[in-house]
């Protein structure tokens, strides 16, 4: 079940992205570190009703962030469509254990479909140019490489900007 996420559930939530961040870099992707994903960036999530959680079995395994506020990196980006109605996902995370069983498709079909619903015209997002698994992903799912913005805290290294017109 996927629904909107509650502030006392930030330890779980931080608990996933610690243990996705520990698996990533263990790997060689370094994407996510000790400054992102960060509490405060997922108390304003929740206070804007952005954050919402995947449960299985009563346990909080996913999440991901729709947003509707375009980030100031996004600016200089060439998108494909206006910058009006466009939804952003930031954030999407399923727990290393529950990896490869297509929670992640079950959480971007959500956000697509929510986007679809809301009369969005476009899905938007980054993800890092190193993790090649989540950019096959993206692109096997229509999304459209439009450039690249820079995170310095996280990476020397681009994060790909992705947009999918709907």
């Amino acid at each position: 079940m996927i629904r909107l996420a509650k502030i006392l559930e930030i330890p779980d939530i931080l608990n996933i992205t610690q243990a996705c961040a520990k698996s990533m870099i263990d790997e060689g992707i370094y994407q996510w570190n000790e400054y992102y994903p960060s509490k405060e960036a997922f108390e304003k999530d929740i206070a804007r009703k952005e954050l919402y959680v995947l449960e299985e079995n009563e346990e909080i395994i996913g999440i991901i962030v729709l947003s509707t506020l375009m980030d100031e990196e996004y600016c200089p980006i060439n998108w494909l469509t206006p910058n009006k109605k466009n939804i952003y996902i930031h954030r999407l995370a399923v727990h290393p254990k529950a990896q490869k069983k297509g929670y992640a498709k079950e959480l971007m079909d959500f956000g697509e479909d929510y986007a679809c619903r809301g009369g969005f015209i476009s899905v938007r997002l980054d993800t890092f140019s190193k993790n090649g698994r989540n950019n096959r992903f993206y692109q096997a799912r229509g999304y459209q490489t439009v450039g690249d913005i820079y995170f310095p805290k996280q990476s020397e290294f681009p994060f790909h900007c992705y947009e999918l017109i709907l």
